[in-house]
C-alpha cells in the first residue's frame, strides 16, 4: 500500500505534471473546453445557472458541488455587492462563497461613464497646473522681452525673434495671419508725427472715412431696428397686411444683419489702424529701419506700455488662472460631467468641453468639435488611430481622460487594473502585512498596511503601461507581497519576462512557471501585447484572471478529488496547501472542518477536541502553530509532510478505502463542527 506521506510528496514535487495530467483526462479536458466555449454566452445569473455544464463546473472548481442544488441561495450569493460589508456574500462564514462571488461580474462590472472619479480628479489637477503654467509662461515671456528689447539694433532683428515678435503681435493686437511681415516693419519704421510716414499716409488716413461709414452704419442699424419693431407693432392692428408685414420684417432682419456686421468689421478696422499707430510710437526706428545713434529700440516709458498691453491682450489667462474663477470652473466641471451621456453631449456642454480642452492646453475656438470627436473616437491601442496622426500629445491627453467607443457612447474606464482588482491586491496586502506581525504590533501594522494601500490604490490610477508599472518599484513589491511573494527575491527582469508572456500560450514563460502567482498577478492587469493599458474583452460575465483562476481552481479540485477517492489524507494535506495562504487566524483553521483535522492528527491531538469552547480551541492552535508560518511554502511543506506520516499512523489499518470518514470533510460547509462552534465563530467574526 503506498503511503500518504509518498504519494503527498511526489505529487508535491511534480504537481505541474500532476496537473497537467488530470487536465488530459478526456472528461476534464471536454467539461474544460465546454465552459471555454460557452461561458462568453452568457449574459445573466439565469442564463449561467441554467446551463447544465457550465454552473456544475464552476461550482466544481470553488468546492461548492454540494450546494449545486441550492440555486436560489447561489443566486443570492452572485448577485451581491461585495463592496457592501453588509451584502448577503460578505455576511456568510464560509469564504468560499466570496471566492465564488468575485469569479465573476454580474454585480461588480465597471459601469460605462465618461469619466471615472480617478479621471475626472486627475483632469482637474491638470487644468489647475496647466492654468499656473500658463500664466507662468506669460511671465517667462515678460522676462524674456524685458532681457532682450535692449539689445536690439533694427526693425528687421525685432521681427526675426519669434519670441520677441510673438510678444508684441500680442501687445498691439496684430494678427500674424492677416498681415504680412513687411507691412508691419514699414509700420515700426513708421513716424507717428510725421503724416508723410507710412503708418499715416497707408493707415490713418481711412480714419476719417471709415469713422463716417461706421457712424452711417450705426445709423442704418438703429434706423432697422425701429422699422422691425414698428412692422412687429402693426401685425397686431386691426386690418393689418399680416403677410406683407413680415416679409418687411425679414427684409429689415436681413438688412440689419448687414448692418450689424459692417459696425463690426468697421470698428475692427478703425481699432488696428490705431493698433498700428501705437506700435509705431512705441518704438524708435527710423524709416530704414535702424536705430538713431545711442538710440534704443523703446524708451523705458515704452518698454512699460508694452508689457502692460501685453499683460492686458492675456487677461483672459490671467483671469482663468484665479482662485475664484478657477474654483467655478472645477465646481461647475465635476456637476457638469455626471451629465455627460454622449459623445455629442460632451462637446454640446461649454462646462465640460471648455474645461477639457482647456486642462490639456488647447484653445476650444481655434479647434473644431469635428476634431475632438475623432480623437475621442480614437482607439488608443491603435497606434494608426486618428488621435496618433495629429502628432500632438494634448490630444492624446484629452482622448485619455475620457471614456467613448469608436461610435461616441460612453464605454468602460481605461485602467491597468479594474477596482475590484485594485481592492482585491489592497485587502491581500493588509491581511498578508497583520499576518506577519506579532499580537502586540498587529494594530500599528493594520494602520500602516492601510496606508500602503490607499498610495497603491492612488498610484495604481497613474500607470499607463507595465514598462511605468516595473519603473516604480514601490508598487511592484506591494503586489509582491500582497500576493505573499518576497519582494527581494524577485527582479525586474524576471517580471519584465513574466509580463511579456502570452498568457494565452500555455507555453509561455508565465504558464511554464512552477509558482502560478506570477501569472495570476499578470492576469489581474489590463495590458495588451504590447505592455499598454488596454480595454480586454470580457468572456461573458468574467475577466481574463476570473477565467484563468475557474479553470485552474477546476483543475486543482479535481486532482484532490482523484487523490481522495485512492487516498483521503493526501485530498486533506493538499487541500491545506492551497488554503494555508489565506489562513489569517486560529479561527480560520478551527471554521474548517478540514483544516481543523489536518491540524489535529498532525500534532496528535484528539477529535474531542473540537467539542471544547472556540477560544479554548483557538489557544492550543496558537500554541503549536505559528500562523504566520503559513505564509511560507517551505514551513508549509514540513508541516504536511508531518501531517502525511501521522496520518499513516492513524489510518494504519487502510489508507485506501473507497469509503473512509474523511471524506466528509469535504462535503458541505456545514458538516463537521457542531452548530454551536459555527455560531461561534460567527459571532467573533462580526466583531
Amino acid at each position: 500500500m503506498v503511503t500518504t506521506y509518498f504519494s503527498y510528496s511526489y505529487i508535491t514535487r511534480n504537481l505541474k505534471q500532476s496537473l497537467t495530467r488530470v487536465e488530459q483526462q478526456t472528461d476534464v479536458a471536454r467539461e474544460a473546453a465546454y465552459y471555454k466555449a460557452n461561458i462568453g454566452k452568457v449574459k445573466t445569473v439565469d442564463d449561467f445557472m441554467k446551463d447544465y455544464r457550465l454552473y456544475p463546473y464552476a461550482m466544481k472548481a470553488y468546492g461548492l458541488e454540494d450546494m449545486a442544488y441550492a440555486k436560489a441561495f447561489m443566486k443570492k450569493v452572485l448577485e451581491s455587492d461585495l463592496n457592501d460589508s453588509k451584502s448577503f456574500v460578505n455576511k456568510l462564514v464560509d469564504k468560499r462563497y466570496r471566492e465564488f462571488a468575485a469569479a465573476f461580474s454580474f454585480n461588480g462590472a465597471a459601469t460605462p461613464v465618461a469619466q471615472s472619479d480617478d479621471q475626472t480628479d486627475e483632469m482637474i489637477g491638470l487644468y489647475t497646473a496647466t492654468k499656473k503654467s500658463q500664466v507662468d509662461a506669460l511671465a517667462d515671456d515678460t522676462k524674456y522681452y524685458n532681457a532682450k528689447i535692449g539689445n536690439i539694433t533694427s526693425a528687421d532683428q525685432l521681427l526675426n525673434d519669434d519670441r520677441l515678435r510673438n510678444y508684441v503681435y500680442s501687445a498691439f493686437g496684430i494678427d500674424e495671419s492677416k498681415w504680412p511681415r513687411d507691412t508691419i516693419s514699414q509700420v515700426l519704421r513708421s513716424d507717428p508725427s510725421d503724416p508723410n510716414s507710412y503708418v499715416n499716409t497707408t493707415f490713418a488716413s481711412q480714419l476719417t472715412g471709415l469713422n463716417a461709414q461706421l457712424a452711417q452704419a450705426k445709423s442704418d442699424v438703429s434706423a432697422t431696428n425701429t422699422k422691425i419693431a414698428d412692422y412687429t407693432a402693426q401685425l397686431s392692428q386691426p386690418g393689418a397686411d399680416v403677410s406683407q408685414l413680415k416679409v418687411q420684417i425679414l427684409v429689415e432682419k436681413y438688412h440689419l444683419e448687414s448692418y450689424t456686421k459692417s459696425v463690426s468689421d468697421l470698428g475692427d478696422q478703425i481699432a488696428t489702424i490705431g493698433n498700428f499707430v501705437d506700435l509705431a510710437g512705441a518704438f524708435e526706428f527710423s524709416p530704414d529701419g535702424s536705430l538713431p545713434s545711442g538710440a534704443s529700440a523703446q524708451t523705458a516709458a515704452n518698454v512699460t506700455l508694452t508689457t502692460k498691453a501685453f499683460d492686458d491682450s492675456k487677461s483672459a489667462v490671467y483671469a482663468a488662472a484665479s482662485p475664484l474663477n478657477e474654483a467655478f470652473a472645477i465646481r461647475q466641471f465635476r456637476t457638469a460631467v455626471l451629465t455627460i451621456n454622449s459623445l455629442q453631449t460632451f462637446v454640446s456642454t461649454p462646462a465640460v468641453y471648455d474645461f477639457a480642452l482647456g486642462a490639456v492646453g488647447l484653445d476650444p475656438a481655434e479647434v473644431s468639435q469635428d476634431t475632438v470627436k475623432k480623437v475621442l473616437e480614437s482607439d488608443l491601442s491603435d497606434p494608426k488611430s486618428y488621435v496618433y496622426t495629429l502628432k500632438d500629445n494634448r490630444y492624446v491627453e484629452l482622448a485619455r481622460a475620457f471614456n467613448f467607443d469608436a461610435k461616441g457612447n460612453l464605454t468602460t474606464p481605461l485602467v491597468a487594473q479594474d477596482p475590484a482588482e485594485v481592492l482585491d491586491i489592497a485587502r491581500d496586502y493588509v491581511i498578508q502585512a497583520v499576518k506577519q506581525a506579532s499580537p502586540d504590533q498587529q494594530k500599528a501594522v493594520r494602520a500602516q498596511a492601510q496606508k500602503d494601500a490607499t498610495s497603491y490604490q492612488e498610484a495604481i490610477a497613474g500607470i499607463d503601461s507595465v514598462s511605468e508599472l516595473l519603473d516604480n518599484r514601490k508598487m511592484v513589491d506591494f503586489i509582491l507581497a500582497a500576493k505573499g511573494l518576497d519582494p527581494k527575491k524577485v527582479s525586474t527582469e524576471y517580471l519584465k519576462k513574466i509580463f511579456a508572456s502570452d498568457l494565452n500560450n500555455p507555453k509561455s514563460f508565465a504558464n511554464t512557471e512552477k509558482d502560478p502567482r506570477f501569472a495570476e498577478i499578470v492576469a489581474s492587469f489590463n495590458f495588451d501585447s504590447k505592455g499598454n493599458v488596454a480595454r480586454l474583452p470580457m468572456m461573458g460575465p468574467q475577466k481574463r484572471d476570473q477565467f484563468r483562476e475557474t479553470q485552474a481552481n477546476y483543475l486543482q479540485q479535481s486532482l484532490e478529488q482523484q487523490q481522495g477517492e485512492t487516498n483521503p489524507g493526501v485530498r486533506l494535506a493538499l487541500y491545506f496547501q492551497r488554503k494555508a495562504g489565506e489562513i489569517t487566524s486560529a479561527y480560520d483553521i478551527l471554521a474548517d472542518k478540514a483544516l481543523s483535522e489536518v491540524f489535529r492528527t498532525t500534532f496528535d491531538l484528539p477529535d474531542s477536541m473540537a467539542a471544547m469552547p472556540i477560544d479554548q480551541q483557538a489557544k492550543f492552535v496558537d500554541r503549536f502553530m505559528k500562523i504566520t508560518d503559513l505564509s511560507d511554502p517551505t514551513k508549509v511543506a514540513k508541516l504536511l509532510n508531518r501531517f502525511s506520516a501521522m496520518y499513516d499512523i492513524r489510518n494504519s489499518q487502510s489508507t485506501g478505502q473507497a469509503q473512509s470518514p474523511l471524506l466528509n470533510l469535504f462535503q458541505g460547509s456545514n458538516s463537521g463542527l457542531s452548530d454551536s462552534t459555527y455560531l461561534a465563530i460567527a459571532k467573533l467574526r462580526s466583531h
